[in-house]
């Protein structure tokens, strides 16, 4: 039986973090996943998603130049596009586990599952480490209807070899739209259905309306207040029935995608032998991301249940805490203070601190400014007819509560509320700041 003083499952960006960090102080680390070493975002999520996007974005921006600067627009091509994407991703674990044998660090393939407290069955194998990080991510979620494995996952999407004609996403969350967005502009026909009466229910509907009516521009059916019950092939593709307000109504696409949410990845691992307390959510935590109930593991990222948000700044944060506290003691605790957060459609949604909803619940005192300026010169310069904002600001303090955008390169003006709201500015601090211009940035002097 092998020990460590450090054992982690799952090499992710949370992972990776306290692997390499605890190794770096000289403790005996070892680290497991079934999947290639990267996690989610490197191999699966946040980067291919971005290169794939690439093309979109170019094909987006000729769009609207077309007849007014251009002539012509390109066409962009999924199969030359996917090969970039993956040359990219394949050269990741690679790099990555040659960083973890320079560190010293064993690496194992192998699903792992806890058989006490202290103890791993990693494969064939039995581990005993001191610390254990769980770190696994998370999944897609299961349907629970007939006819589910016929829905592939977003995975999945990422390495078509060829972009089949037609698409169907189960659920109405930020992975339908980026991607369906991806593959309309790609020239797939696509279907969203979604069992709420909007989508992307955690951002502002204000914001969302926005979106929804870009989305219906780019010929993408978006359907709400629809329970998908049932898939079963049809002719050599799919027919997907869902029941709404209206009654039942049947849909047929090339190929289905499951894009319902995605659980944490923890339900496989026996947490139970190991006396540690989870839930829908993930691992039950303490302020110092420890078990509640067994102070030898840890959790970050997706797998724990904390007030953060999924994504992967959050879990690097995490990671860097986690790690802390096992060599120092639990002294570190997470800030989830700003974390923006964004929908990497075109155009692109972003949001960070408190929606309208929120604050009133808190019952602060605020006021709120909100406008379509696709009349902006951001806006106008590139031909753009999707831009909006809508701000929070308290009234006493002057201070940034949150901030609600779409438009051009709203994935990087939101870092700047975010700052804002880190920090503490008012509105008089934006108002007075002086910005580059004209860029996208100096807008947020009017949006508050």
């Amino acid at each position: 039986m092998k020990k460590y003083d450090v054992f982690v499952i799952g090499s992710g960006m949370a992972g990776m973090n306290v692997a390499n960090k605890c190794a770096s102080k000289g403790l005996r680390v070892g680290i497991t996943d079934e999947l290639p070493y990267g996690g989610t975002c490197a191999l699966r999520g946040c980067d291919p998603k971005k290169i794939m996007l690439g093309p979109t974005e170019a094909k987006h921006l000729a769009d609207n130049f077309y007849e007014k600067q251009i002539s012509e627009v390109p066409a962009i091509y999924w199969q030359e596009a996917m090969k970039f994407k993956q040359d990219f991703v394949d050269a990741m674990p690679p790099k990555i586990e040659k960083g973890y044998q320079k560190n010293e660090i064993d690496t194992f393939h192998e699903s792992a599952k806890f058989i006490s407290e202290t103890q791993l069955k990693i494969g064939n194998e039995i581990i005993e480490a001191g610390k254990i990080l769980i770190a696994t991510g998370a999944k897609p979620r299961k349907l629970d209807i007939p006819g589910e494995e016929y829905a592939i996952s977003s995975t999945d999407f990422l390495n078509f070899k060829s972009l089949p004609s037609s698409l169907l996403f189960i659920g109405g969350g930020y992975i339908a739209f980026e991607f369906a967005h991806m593959a309309a502009r790609f020239g797939s026909k696509v279907i969203i259905i979604h069992r709420g009466k909007r989508p992307l229910e955690n951002f502002d509907p204000f914001i969302v309306d926005q979106l929804t009516e870009a989305t219906r521009k780019l010929d993408i059916q978006l359907i709400l207040n629809t329970n998908v019950t049932a898939i079963e092939e049809a002719n050599g593709a799919f027919r997907v029935t869902g029941k709404g307000e209206s009654g039942e109504k049947k849909w047929e696409a090339a190929q289905v995608i499951n894009s319902a949410g995605r659980p944490p990845a923890i339900f496989d691992l026996d947490l139970q032998k190991a006396n540690i307390a989870f839930g829908k959510k993930g691992v039950e935590v303490n302020e110092y991301l420890q078990s509640t109930t067994n102070p030898n593991v840890y959790a970050a990222g997706d797998a724990a249940d904390t007030d953060g948000i999924p994504l992967t700044p959050v879990a690097v944060m995490e990671g860097h805490i986690v790690a802390s506290n096992i060599l120092k003691g639990n002294t570190k605790k997470p800030d989830y203070t700003a974390i923006p957060t964004v929908v990497f459609t075109l155009p692109t949604m972003a949001s960070v601190g408190l929606t309208e909803e929120e604050a009133t619940k808190k019952g602060l005192n605020f006021k709120v400014n909100k406008n379509r300026v696709p009349d902006w010169f951001t806006a106008q310069r590139i031909n753009e007819k999707t831009y909006a904002y809508k701000t929070l600001v308290e009234k006493e303090s002057g201070k940034i509560l949150g901030a609600h955008l779409i438009g051009p390169h709203a994935e990087e003006v939101i870092n700047l509320f975010a700052l804002a709201i880190k920090v503490g500015f008012t509105s008089k601090d934006l108002k007075t700041m002086i910005l580059t211009y004209p860029s996208s940035s100096s807008d947020v002097v009017y949006m508050v």
